[in-house]
């Protein structure tokens, strides 16, 4: 079958690689083997740099093949690495040398690099990822983004769908049709459902980094001790005290280890912003992720505040099992009678954008961003949000709004903007909204669980295509977690997973979304920026717009 083929490819994408202060140079210069970087100028008479920063509650896991959150995926980033990764200026080869992709876009045959080894030693194989993406896809993994890779890999949603009640031998007759096969030690073949225009993209996400297979069958709980982690990433797990810290330090067996000049990170547990803050002022901490709206002024007058784009949306999520949040009515009432520019203004201060819409600016679809020229679906309008409260519970046969809880995970930001909501729905619908602060781990149980009214919720788009966002709310889908279900919106997503005409796609998407916003299981609140604080002696950090700061290359001056 010929084939079309990138040798030492890059690729690069709009928005993926928001630069900041001070980036190394990149590998794109003469005789560098793909995805390799040189390391920066006058390294050696560089300081050795420790990272040190924080989140705000336990990470949940280390594990990539069942990670969901975006405090799990910020460690996954330096500890793993996919057969692409997100390199300071977009998409580069990682694991892979170079890969050949048939003409009907079915097949990528990935080659991978010499020399590749896990942070124990062991070789690094195309039989890892094969093992990888199969056990995530293995029902009794339980992995919450299996369909991200379910849904674009040949007979993935047969095996990660099959009945429990199933043999072993049938079992592994639906693992054995998934297209993902290792041809030998370094050549990876996956054939796909369909083609997808943005494929390799998927493999630079957490979700399909590899694990170590044959410490994975050695001891199933590999990934709950430092002890015992393998990754393959530029850094290795070196401490984990679970309510405590996080550490990593420079893999020495990672194939670029030149570039690496971070020796060392740290993310401490701490689950008070204030205290956190007082630390980076300190000295304490050299970097402070999403800088909590009362820092915001102080680090801008200190030179330390550093605002780069993100694809990523801040939203609340209804569930639309529980009265009266049922009617849908009701439910867009509340939506209308938000004011965002004040929360902008007022509490945020760096830039984000008005939400009327589910997907984020910064994805390129026909030669623009897909938000251009459709910018939002509804308004903010108090008089039609009090009619629609009215007209919703009086189908209801309610005569009044009861209360309701509103939850929120622990953050400063997060209760400032609940409590200017909570006041807003009270002066422009007269409703009474109770809040609610959960610690991170509790609070994702809980949601999944359906066990909640309104929740707040941020998502952060995983690849460049609308379908990161559009493809959570079909029905059933594990990142759904609102109860609600549309027919005819499940059928515009599935038209849009096999769609290759660009301009039938865009349309499909817009539909869809015009749905899911008419029907608002989901109340899009704003846009976000990725704001973060960084010590001047700081350089060489850089944000993509869909992940958390990544450190590869950190210097101090």
């Amino acid at each position: 079958m010929k084939a079309k083929t990138w040798l030492n490819a890059t690729l690069t994408l709009a928005v993926a690689g928001s630069l900041v202060a001070g980036c190394t140079t990149t590998g794109d210069n003469a005789g560098e083997k793909a995805g390799e970087t040189k390391p920066a100028d006058n390294t050696s008479a560089k300081k050795e740099t420790v990272v040190n920063t924080y989140i705000n509650g336990e990470i949940p896991t280390i594990d990539p093949t069942i990670a969901k959150d975006s405090a799990s995926s910020w460690v996954l980033d330096h500890v793993f690495e996919g057969l692409y990764f997100q390199d300071k200026d977009g998409l580069k080869p990682g694991q892979a040398k170079e890969v050949k992709v048939s003409d009907d876009g079915l097949v990528y045959t990935f080659t991978l690099k010499d020399n590749l080894k896990w942070s124990n030693g062991d070789p690094v194989t195309a039989a890892d990822f094969e093992f990888s993406w199969k056990h995530v896809l293995n029902p009794k993994t339980a992995s919450e983004y299996a369909y991200q890779i379910a849904d674009y890999i040949k007979g993935g949603k047969e095996y990660n769908g099959a009945d429990s009640k199933l043999s072993e031998a049938e079992m592994n007759k639906l693992r054995d049709a998934v297209g993902v096969k290792a041809q030998d030690e370094k050549t990876l073949v996956v054939t796909l459902a369909s083609p997808t225009p943005y494929f390799l993209q998927l493999t630079s996400f957490y979700t399909y980094y590899p694990v170590n297979k044959k410490v994975v069958e050695a001891n199933p709980n590999w990934a709950a001790e430092a002890s015992t982690h393998v990754g393959n990433g530029p850094f290795k797990v070196t401490e984990w005290g679970k309510d405590k810290r996080l550490v990593v330090q420079k893999n020495e067996n990672y194939y670029n280890k030149d570039a690496i000049t971070a020796s060392e990170v740290v993310w401490n547990n701490i689950t008070d912003d204030n205290t956190a803050w007082q630390m980076f002022t300190a000295g304490d901490l050299n970097v402070y992720r999403s800088v909590t709206p009362a820092a915001v002024d102080q680090a801008k007058a200190s030179g330390e505040l550093v605002v780069t784009p993100k694809l990523s949306t801040y939203f609340y999520r209804i569930n639309v099992n529980k009265a009266p949040f049922n009617n849908a009515k009701v439910r867009k009432a509340l939506a209308m009678a938000i004011e965002r520019q004040p929360i902008i203004d007022n509490i945020l201060k760096t830039g984000q954008k008005p939400a009327f819409a589910f997907v984020s600016p910064g994805i390129q679809m026909g030669g623009k961003d897909f938000r251009d020229g459709e910018p939002g679906y509804f308004k903010e309008d108090m008089a039609e949000a009090k009619k629609l409260l009215e007209e919703g519970l009086s189908e209801l046969n309610l005569t009044s709004m009861p209360k309701f809880t509103v939850s929120y995970n622990t953050n400063e930001g997060h209760k400032k903007i609940a409590e200017a909501i909570q006041e807003m729905w009270k002066k422009n619908l007269g409703v009474e909204a109770t809040l609610e602060n959960i610690e991170w781990k509790v609070y994702l149980d809980k949601v999944q669980k359906l066990d909640y009214q309104i929740a707040r919720a941020g998502w952060i788009g995983d690849y460049l295509d609308p379908m990161t966002y559009i493809d959570m709310f079909v029905t059933g889908g594990t990142n759904n977690e609102t109860g609600w279900s549309n027919a005819k919106y499940d059928e515009l997503v599935a038209a849009a997973k096999k769609e290759q005409k660009e301009d039938v796609r865009i349309q499909l998407f817009r539909d869809a979304e015009k749905i899911l916003m008419d029907e608002m299981p989901i109340i899009p609140i704003y846009f976000y920026t990725s704001a973060n604080a960084y010590k001047t002696n700081l350089e060489g950090y850089y944000s993509p717009a869909n992940r958390e700061p990544i450190f590869r290359y950190v210097t101090s001056k």
